[in-house]
Order: structure tokens, then sequence, then C-alpha cells
């Protein structure tokens, strides 16, 4: 079962790995062609088209059943403005032998038809609402004709998602749905078929660019400060001032409008000097201790997302806050990445959905008391056990980062060898944390966040090579947020090119 947001996430990363959508659009149209001639041997047929891309599977159904001897005509209820419609509207134009195109100009020219098949190519998953005018005429007429009637996809005047109809809907005899059963028609009792249309199962196991760009939303216009999210980051220590201003700083780049960073009141001084873009909480005292929990929670109140770990040190009594931390987290439900020391502060404990945790191999052993898999179909398996076992989102990195939440996996492989350099991980977890303030999915936020870190690193890799820091990533996460589908069309030239 899938979601109309998730279907179009997975047409995107299909066309990405090099099956374009006019490829889906050919096999959709000759699937609905095939399945009416697996039930009937029709003489002749009258197909409604409508917009987007289900009139385009209705203007190929209209082809493939011209080419078995049927004659077809076509309703045309207005301008389809959909590139691969278009093209297999042009393709039909001359076949005027075989394809009677009627273009509807007004609706007085909409009458009930008899024929063989009808066919409803009308309004696809992008429909909400009630049908406007020619749609809610040309569906009356669709359901008062006379013929076998089918509907591509999902019975128009019907919501994909909901599978609410407050006005006139299509009423079938067949619904031909593609790669997987669509929500809404599951509180219809419809003879429903799902075909296969030749996208390849990594289009939904590997985290693409269709995942950005249905997940991550424009801002508003009239949005103000903290709208798109508010982040903090604790971590630092005496020893290490790198790390959390990494995350900081990629949450910046990440979109976040306002970023925290709480550390010791020394180290918090020199997070500060690296940029004037972040605001730095000094906290008492040389390391993070028991003493700042109550410092930290009105910061933690008023974040949208926490990100805690980078650079935190082990020292006792910071693992003692950690601890104390993670467990303020819990009772608050904030959503969180626990990433770095602070991970293995708290190895073994059981958490909560709304936690992120982003651990190496050895990170992975520490926390969960075990090796990860060599084989990467068992450490997809042993991922999702774990998730399950802590009840949170473990997103496993390395060559093939793995994503869980327990119930489902997804993976990346847009990184590359020079992510090797200490640090990226810090620059991570703020894209991740910045994805949790703006109120994705833990299990999304992570996997969408470690496809644009890794595809971000990638393009600093493919001009500087082996010579990436994690400032270079940063500089490239505006990159791949703005036009994710030409940043992961950069990735596939450069790895065909160079092979």
């Amino acid at each position: 079962m899938i979601d109309t947001k998730r279907m179009r996430a997975i047409e995107i990363n299909s066309e990405a790995l090099g099956i374009p959508t006019l490829l889906l659009m050919e096999n959709a149209g000759r699937s609905v062609k095939d399945e009416i001639l697996a039930r009937i041997k029709p003489n002749n047929a009258v197909i409604f088209v409508g917009h987007g891309g289900k009139g385009g599977d209705g203007l190929v159904t209209a082809r493939h059943l011209a080419s078995e001897g049927v004659k077809v005509k076509v309703i045309v209820l207005g301008e389809n403005k959909h590139k691969d419609a278009v093209f297999n509207y042009n393709a039909i134009l001359d076949m005027d032998y075989s394809i009677e195109i009627n273009e509807i100009k007004d609706l007085e020219e909409l009458k009930p038809v008899e024929a063989d098949v009808l066919v409803d190519a009308m309004l696809g998953t992008g429909f909400r609402g009630k049908p406007r005018e020619p749609f809610a005429t040309a569906i009356r007429v669709f359901n008062e004709s006379k013929g076998f009637k089918v509907s591509i996809d999902l019975p128009s005047g019907i919501d994909a998602d909901t599978g609410e109809a407050p006005g006139e809907y299509v009423k079938p005899d067949l619904v031909v749905t593609f790669h997987d059963m669509k929500k809404g028609l599951l509180r219809y009792n419809f003879n429903v078929v799902v075909k296969k249309i030749g996208i390849p199962p990594e289009a939904e196991i590997y985290v693409g660019p269709g995942d950005v760009v249905v997940s991550i939303k424009k801002r508003d216009y009239k949005s103000k400060k903290g709208d798109n999210g508010r982040v903090l980051v604790i971590g630092g220590s005496y020893t290490f001032t790198g790390a959390p201003t990494l995350s900081a700083l990629a949450a910046l780049r990440t979109g976040a409008d306002l970023v925290y960073v709480a550390s010791c009141e020394e180290t918090a001084k020199i997070i500060a000097g690296y940029s004037p873009d972040l605001i730095a909480i000094k906290l008492s005292g040389k390391n993070i201790s028991p003493n700042n929990l109550e410092e930290l929670k009105p910061w933690i109140d008023r974040a949208d997302s926490v990100i805690i770990g980078p650079g935190m040190g082990l020292s006792e009594e910071t693992i003692e806050a950690s601890k104390m931390i993670v467990n303020y987290l819990m009772e608050k439900n904030k959503p969180a990445v626990i990433d770095a020391d602070a991970l293995k502060a708290i190895s073994g404990y059981k958490l909560y959905p709304n936690a992120v945790i982003t651990p190496h191999a050895g990170e992975f052993k520490i926390f969960f008391k075990e090796e990860t898999e060599k084989d990467i179909r068992k450490r997809i398996a042993q991922v999702v056990e774990k998730a399950k076992e802590c009840n949170c989102v473990v997103l496993l990195k390395g060559y093939v980062d793995i994503v869980s939440d327990g119930k489902e996996f997804r993976l990346n492989k847009t990184g590359n060898p020079g992510m090797t350099v200490g640090g990226t991980g810090d620059t991570l977890t703020g894209i991740v944390g910045t994805f949790l303030a703006q109120k994705l999915s833990p299990f999304d936020a992570a996997a969408i966040g470690v496809f644009v870190n890794s595809l971000s690193g990638t393009l600093a890799y493919s001009e500087l090579g082996p010579h990436i820091t994690p400032s270079d990533i940063l500089n490239k996460i505006p990159v791949v947020l703005n036009d994710p589908i030409e940043s992961f069309k950069k990735k596939i030239y450069k790895r065909v090119v160079n092979s």
C-alpha cells in the first residue's frame, strides 16, 4: 500500500536511476490494454482523457488498443501539459485511421456513449476535493455510458490517499492501478489489479532525490523567525570544539532559523569565535556535567530538536550528564539526534521513537554490544532488529548507510572515500537535527539527512578529490537542497565517466 507522496518520490528516484517516466507511462498504458484483453475481446473502445500523467496513460492505452485492431475514440477534456502526455498525444495525432480524436469544447458535446470498453483516464492521484467542469459532467456521462468500464490507477473523483469522494466519481468494473495499492482504494469494493510498470526496487530501497523533492517544503513567504526550526546542539569539551560547531553550521546551512550551541564556558567562547552565525550558550564548568542540566532545561524546552554528543568527551561527569540529559529528552519526548560521545555514554539504553542515533560500526558495537554483520543483507536485518529493540531510529553509517525504525529500512549509497575525514558525521547530525526541527518524521529525517550529507560530500569530492574537509560539505548542502535532481545526476555522471 502506498500514498501519493511516496509514489511521487519513487517515480523521481526511478528517473534519476535512468528509468524515464515516459517509459513508465508506456508500461502503464500497455498493462491496461493487457488487462482489458485478458477479460474481453473488444471491437471498439472510448477513452476519456484528462490532465496529467493519468491522461497520458490513457493515450498510451489508446495506441496499444488500436495496435490490437480495436477501433478507438479518444475524448479529450482540455489541454494536457504533462510532458510525457504531450509526447503521447503527438504520437496518436496521425493515427486517424484507427483512432478518432474528439476534443471537447462545450459541455453540451458530452453525451453518454456505448462501446465494448470505456476507459477512465481523467483525474489521477493529484486530485483533491470535488471535480470541476468539464470533469464533473464527464464523470456523470461516463457512469451513464454502456460498456465494460475500466479506471486507470484509481477511479476519477476519488482521493488517492483518503478515498474521499465529495462529488461525482467513476464507478468502474475494473481498476488497473500501478506499482502498489493506493490507500484510497481500500475504502471501496472495486475489482482492483496491481500492475508493476518497471520501477526498479532500488528506487524505493535507496534514498534518492525524489525523497528530498517531496519532503522538503519551500518556505512560506510570510514565515517569521523560528518557523523553520530551532535547533539546540549540546556538545564540545575542553579538548574538542570543532565537532559541535560543524553540527551547528550544518544545521544553519540546511535551513534552521536559529541554532544554539550549549557548551562549557571556555569552549563556548571558542565556538562563538568560529562564526557570528551561531548562538553560543555558556555553561558553567570545564566540561559538561550534571550541574548543567538545570541550565539546559529551558533551552531544551524552547528547541524544536536537540543534538547531543558531538565533541562532548567521556569524562566521568560528562558521561553522567549525558544520561541525565537523554532521560530529560525522553521525558519531554523531544525530537533528538544522539551521537558520538553521548551515544557511547548511554550504551544499552532503550530510547524512544522521536530519537535518532547515528553510530558508525565502532559506536554500534559499543551501544549494542555486538559487531556489525559483514554481509549487507544480514547487516540490514541486524539494524532493523536493533532499531526495534532500542525503540528508536538507527542510522548505521558506512559504505552503504542503513536507516531503520524497526519496521522498515532505507539505504544510502551516495557517499565517497573522501568522507572518512573526521567531522563528516558531525555535519550529518546537524542536517538530521534540522529536518527533525522542521517536523519530518525521525525515519525520514535520518534517511533524507544522510542522503543530503553524502551527496554534498560527493559534490565536493568531484571537485577536490580525496582532499575534502567537513567545511567543503557545508558549502554544498544548499546546492543539493536547491536542486537534488541535478546534484544526483552529477554524481551518476562522474561515476560513469570515472569507471
